[in-house]
């Protein structure tokens, strides 16, 4: 039975550094709220961030004290799920102009002592990713194992490829678009003016007391009929009755779907600001990850492997998109994997259809090559001494060290073993302890082949070599010892 990553709870790390954003105006200080599940390991190659969708927040797995709740990506975060947290480094973090702890129109200006309201700058994708990007930054992460998300989510996820493309090895998008619709502006201008003509909204400026709860409920109505689709609401609903048996002719709410729309409205004003509600889907809208007109031309720096996933469902965010995104991929050579979930339930299966997913997770991100995980190693030259080895070895905290012979090329290893050996029997020179005959592997090789390597030949770190028996890196047992056993082992139920 998988478990769960038990009791979490958010983190707030704060930024005095103005951020910049795509619109000219600047935002300081910035605030950005995170979760975060599982260890990051020495090397710091195992993280996995995960972006949430349009109203989520950064609770995307365990319990906070005192709910019985669980985060809202649950099924698919946790010892023994896709995103194992026995193996992974998980973050996830509120976005930016959300009202889940990350700065937006809610937060205070510290030039006024009042709420930002509509003072507060226009964002977009690119700025919240922007914002993520420094969180990454204070983890000391150069690379992310990859960006995974859904729906607005999966927007982030694409933007990161394209904005920072060497700091994510893949990017898994589901249930999303590289470029919003007229269709889905459409709804998003609805739900705007829904908000807007509520006369509580008061321009922005409104108090806690005095929220435009109509509009705001109406918004979130309109925007859940998108989230199913006719086949789920004939299923959930049909036309069925509520508490009542005949039709009463009048105006009250009478059908089974209308008291759902009206609860899924009247919860969401308890938990989201109507401000953050314009600020976000204006983002949405100006989502556009095509250059000239062109998603090839908008993939053309990225370098990550994908995945892309679409719901047979989802009308808000339909496969063809994603088949588009596929397109543009494998016009740039890119490499690209494309899966539908099959799904009744529309675009929200992206957060139900759990088994699926981890399935297509899973088997995505276990195709794990050598240059995934491997890392960056200090090495020696030949004619050094042992005290310099041993200072080296000191110094950057590892127990193995790569010997650079004067052609450049990989010309043995030393290991921290070696060196007490050379202690122990009074050796003075490098070369008497220096290990010539070699394991090595190549970037591209599969991890599976790699761990079966080290498990017969008792090794516990590989040096990785180009085509020119150049060193490009090491992969460590310390740093692969969950994920190779994911690659050599089935998980147990």
């Amino acid at each position: 039975m998988h478990r769960s990553v038990g009791i979490t709870r958010i983190e707030h790390l704060t930024f005095d550094e103005p951020l910049s954003l795509e619109s000219g105006a600047r935002l300081s200080p910035v605030t950005i709220a995170y979760e975060t599940y599982g260890r990051l390991n020495r090397e710091k190659n195992n993280a996995i961030l995960v972006c949430h969708a349009f109203s989520g927040n950064a609770h995307a797995a365990g319990y906070h004290v005192g709910e019985d709740r669980p985060g809202w990506w649950d099924a698919i975060i946790g010892p023994g799920k896709s995103l194992d947290t026995d193996d992974y480094f998980v973050i996830c973090s509120n976005i930016l102009g959300g009202c889940n702890g990350t700065t937006g129109p809610a937060s205070i200006d510290p030039k006024t002592g009042e709420r930002y309201d509509l003072s507060f700058p226009i964002i977009t994708v690119g700025d919240i990713v922007n914002l993520q990007k420094r969180l990454i930054d204070h983890f000391g992460i150069q690379q992310l194992l990859a960006v995974v998300g859904g729906s607005m989510g999966g927007m982030q996820a694409l933007q990161w490829s394209v904005s920072y493309p060497e700091m994510v090895r893949k990017v898994v998008a589901i249930a999303t678009t590289a470029r919003s619709t007229p269709q889905q502006i459409a709804f998003n201008e609805v739900g705007r003016q829904a908000i807007m003509s509520d006369p509580k909204w008061n321009k922005g400026e409104y108090s806690s007391g005095t929220i435009p709860e109509n509009g705001l409920a109406l918004a979130r109505m309109i925007g859940h009929i998108t989230y199913l689709s006719d086949a789920s609401m004939h299923n959930k609903f049909g036309r069925n009755l509520q508490n009542k048996e005949a039709i009463g002719y009048d105006f009250s709410t009478e059908f089974q779907v209308q008291s759902y729309l009206h609860h899924q409205g009247e919860s969401f004003t308890r938990r989201f600001d109507a401000n953050s509600y314009l600020y976000i889907t204006k983002a949405i809208d100006y989502f556009d990850l095509s250059v000239n007109g062109s998603l090839a031309e908008g993939f053309s720096k990225a370098g990550s492997a994908f995945l892309v996933i679409s719901v047979t469902s989802d009308w808000l965010y339909p496969p063809y998109q994603s088949e588009e995104i596929v397109s543009a991929l494998t016009a740039n050579d890119i490499e690209v994997q494309y899966c539908e979930i099959r799904s009744n339930y529309g675009h929200d299966a992206f957060l139900l259809e759990s088994g699926q997913l981890n399935y297509m997770i899973l088997q995505f991100l276990d195709r794990l090559l050598v240059h995934d995980v491997m890392a960056a190693s200090p090495t020696i030259n030949g004619q050094s001494s042992i005290n310099d080895a041993a200072r080296i070895m000191i110094e950057n905290g590892v127990n193995h060290l790569p010997v650079i012979g004067n052609d450049g090329q990989l010309a043995g290893i030393v290991t921290s073993w070696d060196i007490a050996k050379a202690v122990a029997c009074g050796y003075q020179d490098l070369d008497q302890i220096i290990s010539r005959h070699v394991f090595t592997a190549t970037p591209e090789e599969s991890i599976a082949k790699v761990a079966k390597l080290m498990e017969e030949k008792a090794i516990s770190a590989l040096p990785v070599v180009d085509e020119h028996n150049q060193l490009v890196g090491i992969v460590s047992s310390d740093s692969l010892s969950t994920l190779l056993g994911r690659c050599t082992q089935p998980k147990r139920a």
